[in-house]
């Protein structure tokens, strides 16, 4: 079981618990009538869908703007008067009456932030109509740190409150950490990126530069298309904005990848690309399919090889897209292959092949990384699925006409 998968099924027992608070206030309360499902089914789905409802903002981090958005669904889940949400320093959102009492709250927090451990107290003030007497606090913890507390006010000292307060900042803290967990993705994804950019070979940067430079005489139109190519390519890959892009702007970096190296090896290399126009608006990650060609070039030059020849093609496979680079050249022993993939290959190897499937099985599963065949001297062929749809993959807007 994975950490999040773990972390999501911590966070439905808690849930649950504080639903029976909220069962017991509307069945001894009852606000309306329904004809569907049992006072106990209505409660329990009101309470999940409630809490679905809260956890949008909260998966953005603890911050004033996303405690005032979580704030009044929390306090619909425990059925309190009044809540508010803090940080270690500040209240950060008070949702309903009696919003006095968050002048003092910080200094009553004070144990609880240092110990992590809830507090209850009283919170009489001076106004005789105002019905806040009581209040309970439960830390919100992430990572054995407390980021703030989750406060409930009362009329009265409420055992069963104390307990529902509890459990939903133990709920709250687990959307917090699927938050720093989403962060820290982003962050290993940008660190994979930044490593495939160093890849980017500098002798390829160099040839390339000499082979435009070996045009400029004989056939300047030529060196000229081959230079807006080369700099397309180079802004193309080192881009500042987004993890995904789609794939006919990936196609579209390969094809000027290509030019640059056709520029240099001529009729020694060969390339077919067939592309299914259906698939060109997918969306994938970002990087992801230039390593591959890059490989199949080296590989099919590799050695005494005179010729090689490089096919791409990108197929609709119903709800997925199907992208399959091949080459003729020398091949990998299987064995060499699998070291590598487990980024046991060493320096020469390279990072891509693994960087590539780890990203891939990172944002799609386990079922999306590569799928290689080769053997020694049988070439290589990499098949990659990509998904049509997949909730938080999005590309960024084509960055060919970026500045």
């Amino acid at each position: 079981m994975t950490g999040t998968a773990a972390a999501v099924l911590l966070a439905l027992c808690p849930l649950l618990l504080a639903g029976g608070f909220l069962l017991g206030r509307r069945t001894a309360h009852p606000a309306g009538h329904s004809d569907v499902g049992t006072p106990v089914e209505r409660a329990t789905f009101e309470t999940l869908h409630t809490a679905s409802l809260a956890a949008p903002p909260l998966r953005a981090g603890l911050t004033e703007d996303t405690a005032r958005k979580a704030a009044g669904r929390l306090r619909t889940l425990l059925g309190t008067d009044a809540l508010c949400l803090t940080n270690r320093s500040v209240v950060l959102a008070w949702d309903g009456t009696g919003d006095q009492h968050g002048d003092p709250v910080m200094d009553q927090l004070s144990t609880l932030l240092d110990s992590g451990r809830g507090a209850a107290f009283d919170c009489s003030c001076g106004d005789l109509d105002c019905p806040r007497r009581w209040g309970v606090a439960a830390p919100i913890i992430v990572d054995h740190r407390v980021l703030g507390a989750l406060v409930a006010y009362a009329p009265r000292e409420s055992a069963v409150l104390a307990r529902a307060t509890e459990e939903v900042a133990r709920w709250v803290s687990v959307q917090l950490e699927l938050a720093e967990l989403d962060r820290s993705r982003t962050r290993v994804i940008e660190a994979e990126i930044k490593a495939l950019r160093a890849q980017i070979s500098p002798h390829f940067v160099f040839n390339s530069l000499a082979a435009i430079a070996s045009f400029v005489r004989t056939d300047p139109e030529r060196a000229r298309e081959l230079l807006l190519e080369f700099a397309d390519f180079t802004r193309y890959s080192f881009r500042t904005h987004g993890d995904f892009t789609t794939l006919a702007d990936e196609l579209h970096s390969i094809d000027q990848y290509l030019a640059l190296v056709r520029a240099r090896f001529g009729e020694r290399l060969s390339v077919t690309l067939q592309v299914a126009p259906e698939v060109l608006p997918v969306a994938l990650p970002f990087l992801c399919l230039q390593p591959l060609v890059e490989n199949a070039v080296k590989h099919g030059l590799e050695g005494a090889v005179t010729r090689s020849r490089i096919t791409i093609r990108a197929e609709d496979a119903g709800a997925e897209a199907l992208v399959v680079i091949e080459d003729d050249g020398v091949g990998m022993v299987p064995e060499r292959l699998r070291r590598i993939l487990r980024g046991e290959g060493g320096p020469t190897a390279g990072i891509g092949l693994s960087n590539v499937d780890e990203r891939l099985r990172t944002v799609f599963g386990d079922a999306y990384g590569l799928v290689i065949e080769t053997g020694r001297g049988a070439g290589m062929k990499i098949t990659v699925r990509i998904p049509k749809y997949r909730a938080g993959v999005h590309s960024s807007p084509s960055s060919h006409q970026d500045g």
